[in-house]
């Protein structure tokens, strides 16, 4: 290995796999049972991930540092360094971290492939970091700069704020990641010795009888232990287990700090933050044995399965804190499954599974990685995804950028390292986790074996396995059968499949039928191997119809299609007028499958039968038109542009959002004070919300706005006599920023004058029901409504009807 730790003797090391550790095996003996094989190790020649993987180091990391020199992220450490004038900073004190990640992320491709360039340029920036980092190793752009109007969140002085706002221990944590995964592809120290510096400040000044406070926003206790296992350096273990001991009872449940974290048995609050949390848990619990850390994130990991796991693997249900909602809250169009929280995910399911060696966790981990996972980046590599919805009515497109930008840095370092959840060791026993074309060379007891596997997966079903031990030896190969192959899509009863018979899954070596047995998941195969000895795995590729637990009220009546690991969605492109939220499907309809290898770089398509549905006049009976319905991959949707999506199918009528009746709304004209055209459109589209905060569907709101006279207007396609206006108030209260309205008017136009209805009923304003205004008749082109907004919240609309 290049480069040289002079503290650390010892010549090997142990790599966590794609979390990114190595550790000096004389430093620490206890660490996780199972081990992962590096992704260095495995070299994917795979159709599926290497062209992802190759888009993310050939588009993705060059677009992001790009964009991190654009909008500030460079400037903010030369003006801290003293390198370039002013102290006009980027918006928000954790984006050093989108340097970090990406580092990270350019430091795990340049292992997989060499580029000379990149290396260059990281190693221009880690130079204006050092200078940038204040001589007892506090590094934090925001504060050195010593702007003359510091940021509202830092506070006076360091770490005031760090239980709140100010994130300095979150950008500590990247920055440990980062210096470790670039002194591993690089060997050089440059950016592990700002790291170790830093870690030593901390040291110094947190701790029992110290300054006793947690971080606001985890991540650090990640980077500790990684920092732990590359030095051996036992204090920063030490003061990874103290941010999580010192963390509750008195704060909130939004960062996991409302009870001690011993005693959290729920998944609760931001869910980065506490996918973050429950991985550093597992990674102390396994350096150090703690057992009261395991039946913690045990009794969570059961509780996010069972009650906040959507179909795609997202956690996180709500924009509301970014949070896990409650037990069985899963809206669709208002998902939140923030691509950061996917990620956390996999990470933390990653350290399930090295603690316990059960597949279920790998079962989770592969359904968040081929899903909720992967739609957070484009097929083209500079588009993203932050919230990842399972419906949209065109309103949800991917963006160049965000001014947080956390998502998309994110996405740079993890792709990279997918080959590093292929397959883990533990002594004898060699682990094949997932399944994609790779080779690798695997230690274990009985000596080296190289593995090549190929296949066609996720498309097809077949994987076929080589085992070339350097000798022939006996050792246990456990190849997990996914639980979507045994008609079990998620481990509990959250999801199931209306087909409760699958077909046997197959394993042959060299050519004959093996009768295996299981356990915890894995087919197990203890045998004497040899040399070019072949397994084969056929699993039953067949396309699966969903549904949910009948708690989660979101997809009651509706399925989803699921082939292999692979979740589907419709997407207006594909289907009739553009439109998908019209559409139903029987849920006995028959479904057929096939590859087009020119369409979204490659998928599989589903197609099916299925009806469209459209409202008439004074009339509750829907028209159904028979249309063929098509499905694509959910992570490849958004790629052509805004359209409607749906992950859940109605199979009944009632789910659906049937095309709107043509009545006087229906055909005007809509416009306001705010120009937004998707949600003008909201106002008329003949959706009926279940409360006045639902979010299943498009609305209209303004906020930020607050205290202000607003309106609206319906231009009609004709004069029309109209005496009755129905208006549904949006209010998100108590958490959201949306009330009703303190006061409204409605008025018809005459002539170019607009004039007050006269009312023969009072102006009512309620939540949670249709306010109804009845006025004289009048003949009129156009009507408008003027709202005025409370004193100190905004409001919104769901819906406007005129009769």
């Amino acid at each position: 290995m290049p480069g040289k730790i002079n503290f650390v003797r010892s010549c090997f090391f142990i790599f966590l796999g794609s979390t990114g550790f190595i550790a000096p095996a004389s430093a620490q003996q206890r660490d996780y049972p199972i081990q992962p094989v590096p992704f260095t190790q495995v070299h994917v020649n795979d159709g599926f991930w290497q062209p992802k993987m190759e888009v993310n180091a050939n588009v993705t990391i060059p677009y992001v540092l790009a964009q991190c020199k654009a909008n500030g992220r460079v400037d903010n450490f030369l003006r801290a360094a003293k390198m370039e004038p002013g102290d006009k900073l980027s918006e928000f004190p954790f984006d050093d971290t989108d340097i970090y990640k990406v580092i990270e992320g350019a430091s795990y491709a340049m292992q997989v492939k060499s580029n000379p360039k990149l290396d260059r340029y990281i190693d221009t920036l880690i130079g204006i970091m050092a200078k940038a980092q204040e001589p007892d190793g506090y590094l934090y752009t925001f504060r050195t700069v010593n702007a003359k109007k510091p940021h509202e969140w830092i506070g006076e002085k360091r770490w005031q704020n760090e239980e709140v706002l100010s994130h300095e221990l979150y950008n500590a944590g990247h920055l440990y990641e980062a210096a470790v995964a670039h002194y591993q592809a690089t060997g050089k120290r440059t950016l592990l010795n700002i790291a170790i510096k830093n870690a030593d400040l901390l040291t110094r000044t947190f701790g029992y009888g110290k300054i006793e406070e947690y971080p606001g926003h985890q991540i650090v206790e990640t980077g500790l232990t990684k920092l732990y296992r590359v030095t051996g350096n036992k204090k920063y273990l030490d003061l990874a287990k103290f941010f999580l001991d010192v963390r509750g009872p008195k704060g909130e449940s939004y960062n996991q700090a409302d009870k001690k974290v011993v005693d959290q048995h729920e998944a609760e609050g931001h869910a980065v933050r506490a996918a973050y949390m429950y991985t550093g848990m597992a990674d102390v619990a396994a350096l150090t044995g703690n057992q009261q850390y395991l039946h913690a994130i045990d009794d969570i990991w059961d509780d996010a399965v069972d009650k906040k796991l959507y179909i795609t693997g997202g956690i996180g249900s709500t924009n509301n804190g970014e949070a896990f909602g409650d037990a069985y809250q899963l809206p669709n169009m208002s998902a939140y499954a923030e691509t950061c929280a996917a990620i956390a995910n996999v990470y933390w399911n990653s350290r399930m599974f090295l603690l316990h060696g059960d597949a279920k966790y790998i079962d989770i981990l592969e359904r968040t990685l081929y899903n909720g996972l992967l739609s957070g980046v484009s097929l083209t590599g500079n588009r993203f995804f932050y919230p990842n919805v399972l419906a949209s009515m065109g309103q949800h497109q991917r963006s160049a950028w965000f001014s947080c930008a956390c998502c998309i840095s994110n996405m740079t370092r993890f792709l990279p390292s997918v080959p590093g959840y292929v397959y883990a060791h533990d002594k004898n026993d060699l682990y094949v986790n997932l399944f994609m074309s790779n080779s690798s060379d695997i230690m274990l007891t009985a000596g080296k074996v190289n593995t090549i596997q190929s296949t066609d997966y996720p498309w097809k079903g077949k994987v076929d396995l080589t085992l070339n031990p350097a000798k022939s030896s006996n050792f246990t190969l456990r190849v997990r059968i996914p639980g979507w192959a045994l008609a079990k899509p998620v481990p509990g009863g959250l999801y199931t499949f209306m087909d409760q018979h699958p077909d046997p899954v197959v394993i042959s070596i060299n050519g004959k039928v093996f009768n295996y047995t299981t356990e915890k998941g894995y087919a197990v195969i203890n045998r004497k191997w040899k040399k070019g000895d072949v397994v084969t795995m056929n699993l039953p590729m067949e396309t699966e119809k969903v549904v949910a637990n009948n708690l989660v009220k979101a997809d009651v009546n509706r399925f989803a299609f699921q082939r292999g690991p692979i979740v589907y969605c419709l997407e207006g492109p594909d289907n009739r007028d553009s439109t998908v939220q019209n559409i139903t499907v029987n849920k006995m309809a028959v479904s057929n499958a096939v590859y087009k290898p020119e369409m979204l770089n490659g998928i599989e398509v589903i197609t099916a039968e299925g009806k469209s549905t459209k409202r008439q006049l004074n009339s509750s009976t829907l028209l159904e038109t028979d249309q063929k319905v098509t499905a694509i991959p959910y992570y490849a949707w958004a790629n052509r542009g805004p359209s409607e999506m749906t992950v859940w199918i109605p199979y009944e009528a009632s789910a659906s959002m049937p095309k709107p009746a043509p009545t006087i709304a229906s055909t005007s004209k809509v416009s306001g004070s705010i120009t937004n055209k998707r949600m003008l459109k909201a106002l008329n589209d003949q959706y009926d919300p279940q409360d006045s905060k639902d979010a299943n569907m498009p609305y209209l709101h303004w906020w930020p706005k607050q205290n202000t006279a607003e309106f609206v207007q319906y231009d009609f396609d004709k004069p029309h006599t109209v005496s009755e206006s129905k208006v549904y108030w949006f209010d998100d209260g108590p958490w959201g920023g949306c009330r009703i309205p303190v006061s409204y008017k409605v008025y018809y136009k005459k002539g170019d004058q607009w004039v007050p209805v006269k009312t023969t009923s009072p102006y009512v304003i309620s939540k949670d029901a249709y306010n109804v205004l009845n006025f004289e008749t009048v003949e009129t082109t156009a009507l408008k409504m003027e709202v005025q907004l409370p004193v100190d919240n905004s409001a919104g609309i769901h819906e406007w009807s005129v009769k």
